[in-house]
């Protein structure tokens, strides 16, 4: 079984990328950061409503690890019902480019059709692969 990324990060240290991706690291934490990129400050509900597969649990989970990192910051503002907005620091506003290059990139080379991913190559639109999960490459 392989060891998480955080944990390679440590032997490493000298890798810029894998430093980065240690950063992004987690099914959900890019998606967030694109939705707080392209709309501003969100509301938790709002963050919810549009990441509609995440749980309540690991959306919690997600903003903390990315407020740990000092990339969103979280405002509370004290009334009733609860009102928390999330935001992007400076720092998190300087992932930017690489957010919106990962976008692109998706555009152009990413096709989802019957509930399936599949990767096309630049040089032969014709020729898909399919994108499996890691856990499905493991078990094949």
């Amino acid at each position: 079984m392989s060891r998480p990324r955080a944990k390679l990060t440590n032997n490493f240290p000298g890798c810029p990328v894998e430093s980065t991706l240690s950063f992004l690291d987690g099914k959900w934490k890019g998606v967030i950061l694109y939705h707080l990129i392209t709309c501003g400050t969100l509301r938790f509900s709002e963050l919810q409503r549009k990441l509609q597969s995440i749980t309540q649990r690991m959306l919690t989970k997600q903003l903390r690890e990315l407020e740990d990192s000092g990339i969103v910051t979280r405002t509370v503002f004290p009334v009733v019902p609860p009102r928390v907005d999330y935001s992007l620091t400076s720092l998190g506003l300087s992932l930017e480019p690489v957010i919106l290059a990962l976008e692109q990139w998706g555009q152009r080379h990413v096709v989802c059709r019957n509930g399936a991913k599949y990767a096309v190559a630049p040089d032969d639109p014709s020729k898909e692969v399919e994108l499996k999960r890691p856990e499905e490459l493991t078990a094949a």
